[in-house]
């Protein structure tokens, strides 16, 4: 049986055990004897610190209450991963090239080192990722609980131990490993093979887990099949629970932004990156290792919801269902895994933020306390970065547990996940700027930034402390001051949309309009425009490196002295070999990149220009620091775009030059249509009238037979005349009429009253079907007209049945007004259904030819429907005759 005594021996062992690999791992790499912990599956596995806790309980627990929803947590990195290679791509060469150590370097790199950017960056990462680390304690201390038995017996403790004491535990366990481990080298662009190595083996230890429960769960359950049949005999219906929604597609986004913008996610994806082609194994082996551990979620949950007594917490299903039945090696084996996946998180966040946080946070305070001391006051640099970053590391963890003390009332994981992956979002507009508009600003980065995580602040963080909160549980309410406009889940109002997808909206929209309209409107300096033409220029100047933007003189021994502060003494010893005299600007600038691999990159400029003693850059200096070359490439551009629009403009004349013999053939064929249809009536007025001329001895009937055919062959030619007159009005948007509202069921009763004669005449049935008590739409009554008795008649002129019947119709729907003429006749042939509303075409109906007409009929009336926003189409033949259908916007 199992005890907390076991479970919690278990725990601390696997712990040990991950110590021990990543202690064997680090020396093995420090010893140049672990070519393994570079392959692209050691790397791809180390993604998969993506699934955390969430994916491992939370997915069942989300498939439980929401049906496929969770699949969207998978989705959207797999679609970064297959789609949007060429942004992992970019963010891994320039992180080679600029040593960037992390999301708020990269940003302060590209918008000129910006010291203030950074700083922004890395409190909003703190902030964003707190309930994600509450998240993590809050699902090993609720597994702990459960297979130790304690949820099932209300006021019990696990050793004594209530919840909040059980995860301030794990918390501090975790930081302790995460401090060993995560900081032993302050040089933050260097790969820690350790953790890395431990993060790849968690991966395999929790998907091997959720497996083997996947597995279980279907041999327990009798097969898939059986499973699934159990559940809809249950009235569990996982299709019809609001899935592919609008909220769906936000959590879609949300995921893919994740993918980018979580701290632990550019550490692993973009700073542990040895090898850039290890992006290629990545682009299939993440999406495949996703696929496995998405692949029993909804089984597993299905299960669960038919076979676990009411109640029972859907997030802890891969743990309880082998419990139940009696499976306690494979609900510890189970443990282990959701274990895993929460260290793994906890390990990878707490350093990349605690890099961020000495960088940009500890090391600008440092700076500015000794500013007028210089940079050889401050010894102990390593020392210093070091500790503020074990410091940090606590301190995160301490973040993370106040969110999970006072959010600890909360059932479901899912909901806590979103809250950071909504607050890591924001960063993507000032990221995907940052590598592919050059001319963003800092300005517009910073204010982009902020406005997105004031919003996200507002609609989605402070309410996840509604239930500890009755100041916040009154806003949620009421909104602040009684505006309901601006209550968090309803901001300005927009009350018809999930919560979720209300504040991804407003908080990207209103991001990313920031960004573009302050970029607009601002101007960006000098190390800006230096900075962004090598982000933008990165893979068009592939042996570039950054043109020397800080000038003056400065002695070896100074620069010495910060780099051995900084570096250490052995790498600054190596990085000084053969330099003597007065350092050129170029050594400057490598300096400059070694040292921002340790503390960033605004830091390590700030700290040189505070050594490096010279006259003031001035905009024209930096054009001449980046020398001749710069000016030749952008020669070389500008040259390349001047052939390129060439090249745009002949396409384009050669396509009008197409375009306008199409439209003189055209012409042609128009000009032979007409003269024939014309050429016809006339020759029947000219023959019968030279009968009456010359024929002195025609009888009265013949007489006036010859002068009626004379009469119907001039109403036909008028008509004719007038048919290529209103579509020659057509064509050239002179319709004549301005649309208003109309009731259309009056131009059916009208035209089905004008037809009627036309129908009695041959014999044939018209029936008016279902109609719309009232239609009102924007058109013209007579015009509406002229098309239905267009219809009607054409329907009683080609039906040759054996009983003849044509049916009209109408109705209304989603915002619809439908009207459909059928016809129980021999329909149109498939060869001529494309050609049937093109000018002069005349069917054929039944191997019969068509009655007299110009073949307009169908050409003028789709252009009339169309002039009413409306549409004319022949609906596909599903049996005998054949059915035309128009559809016109209701007011």
């Amino acid at each position: 049986m199992l005890t907390p005594d076991v479970v919690i021996a278990v725990a601390i062992g696997y712990v040990g055990l991950l110590f021990l690999i990543a202690y064997v791992s680090d020396r093995q790499a420090r010893n140049d004897k672990a070519a393994f912990l570079r392959s692209p599956f050691i790397y791809t596995l180390a993604i998969s610190v993506y699934c955390t806790s969430w994916t491992f309980y939370g997915a069942v627990g989300s498939a439980a209450r929401n049906g496929l929803e969770y699949l969207a947590i998978y989705l959207g990195p797999t679609l970064v991963f297959i789609g949007w290679w060429f942004v992992l791509r970019r963010l891994v060469r320039i992180s080679h090239k600029q040593r960037i150590t992390s999301i708020a370097d990269l940003l302060s790199a590209r918008f000129g080192k910006s010291s203030r950017l950074a700083v922004l960056i890395t409190v909003i990462a703190v902030i964003g990722i707190a309930p994600y680390i509450a998240l993590q304690l809050k699902a090993v201390t609720s597994s702990l609980q459960a297979i130790a038995g304690v949820g099932e017996f209300p006021g019990r403790t696990l050793r004594g131990i209530d919840e909040v004491g059980l995860a301030l535990a794990v918390a501090a366990g975790m930081a302790l490993f995460t401090i060993l481990f995560g900081t032993r080298n302050v040089d933050a662009k260097e790969q820690h093979h350790g953790v890395v190595a431990a993060i790849a083996f968690e991966a395999v230890v929790k998907l091997a887990a959720l497996l083997a429960i996947g597995i279980f769960v279907i041999y327990a359950g009798g097969g898939l099949e059986a499973i699934f049949s159990r559940a809809e005999a249950a009235g569990i219906d996982i299709y019809s629970t609001g899935n592919f929604d609008d909220r769906w597609v936000a959590m879609n986004v949300l995921s893919a932004a994740a993918i980018l913008c979580l701290p632990r996610q550019f550490q692993i994806t973009v700073v542990e990156n040895s090898n850039e082609n290890h992006l290629r194994t990545a682009g299939w082996a993440f999406p495949a290792y996703l696929l496995l551990m998405s692949l029993f979620t909804l089984p597993i949950a299905l299960f669960g919801l038919t076979s676990m007594p009411a109640g029972a917490n859907p997030d802890m299903f891969v743990l309880t269902l082998p419990l139940s039945a009696g499976q306690e090696g494979l609900a510890l084996f189970s443990f282990i895994g959701g274990f895993s996946s929460a260290t793994s998180m906890i390990i990878v966040e707490s350093i990349a933020l605690s890099i961020m946080v000495s960088n940009h946070i500890v090391m600008p305070i440092m700076l500015r306390v000794t500013q007028g001391h210089g940079v050889a006051s401050a010894r102990g640099v390593s020392r210093l970065l070091l500790n503020s970053r074990r410091f940090s590391i606590a301190l995160i963890l301490l973040l993370g547990f106040l969110y999970f003390y006072l959010t600890r009332d909360s059932d479901a994981l899912a909901p806590i996940g979103l809250i950071s992956f909504c607050g890591v979002a924001q960063f993507l507009p000032a990221i995907i700027a940052a590598l592919f508009w050059r001319e963003a600003s800092l300005k517009a980065a910073t204010s982009a930034v902020a406005v997105g995580f004031v919003v996200w602040a507002w609609s989605s963080f402070m309410p996840s402390f509604q239930s500890s909160s009755p100041l916040v549980a009154q806003i949620m309410a009421e909104g602040p001051w009684g505006l309901a406009w601006l209550r968090p889940e309803a901001l300005f109002g927009v009350e018809s949309i999930d919560p979720l997808v209300n504040v991804v909206f407003w908080s990207l929209f209103l991001n990313t309009v920031t960004l573009v309209v302050v970029s607009l409107f601002t101007s960006q300096s000098v190390l800006e425009r230096v900075q962004a033409a090598l982000f933008a220029d990165l893979f068009r100047r592939p042996g570039a490196g950054a043109p020397a933007v800080i000038r003056g003189s400065a002695t070896v021994e100074d620069l010495y002295f910060v780099a051995e502060r900084v570096l250490g003494a052995p790498r600054a010893k190596a990085l000084f070999d053969g330099v003597a005299g007065a350092p050129p600007p170029q050594f400057i600038d490598r300096l400059e990149r070694e040292l921002a691999g340790s503390i960033g990159s605004a830091s390590a400029h700030v700290m040189l220009s505070k050594v490096v003693s010279g006259d003031a850059v001035s905009l024209e200096e930096v054009f001449e620091m980046a020398g001749e070359t710069r000016q030749v490439i952008e020669y070389s551009q500008e040259l390349e775009r001047t052939s390129a629009e060439l090249r745009s403009t002949a396409q384009k004349l050669e396509e009008a030059n197409t375009q306008l013999r199409a439209i003189d053939t055209e012409k042609d064929e128009f000009l032979s249509q007409v003269s024939h249809e014309v050429r016809t009536p006339m020759t029947s007025i000219r023959s019968f009238s030279e009968i009456l001329l010359e024929e002195q001895r025609l009888t009265a009937d013949e007489r006036q037979r010859f002068v009626k055919t004379i009469h119907q062959e001039s109403l036909r030619l008028t008509k004719l005349l007038d048919d290529i007159l209103g579509m020659s009005a057509l064509d050239h948007g002179e319709h004549g009429w301005d649309n208003a509202p109309i009731e259309a069921e009056h131009s059916i009763d009208r035209a089905i009253e004008v037809c009627s004669a036309l129908a009695r005449q041959r014999r044939m049935q018209l029936t008016v079907g279902s109609r719309a008590p009232s239609a009102v739409i924007s058109g013209e009554p007579d015009r509406l007209c002229q098309v239905l008795i267009n219809l009607v008649s054409n329907a009683i002129k080609y039906n040759d049945a054996v009983e003849p019947m044509v049916e009209v119709r109408s109705r209304t729907g989603r915002g619809r007004y439908l009207i459909e003429v059928a016809d129980n006749g021999p329909g149109i042939p498939k060869a001529e259904r494309k050609l049937i509303f093109e000018k002069f075409a005349r069917g054929q109906s039944g191997g019969v030819t068509a009655p007299a007409g110009a073949g307009l009929g169908l050409a003028i009336s789709r252009q009339l429907i169309e002039r009413m926003n409306g549409k004319l189409e022949l609906l596909p033949g599903t049996g005998p005759g054949a059915c035309f259908r128009i559809t016109l916007p209701l007011l």
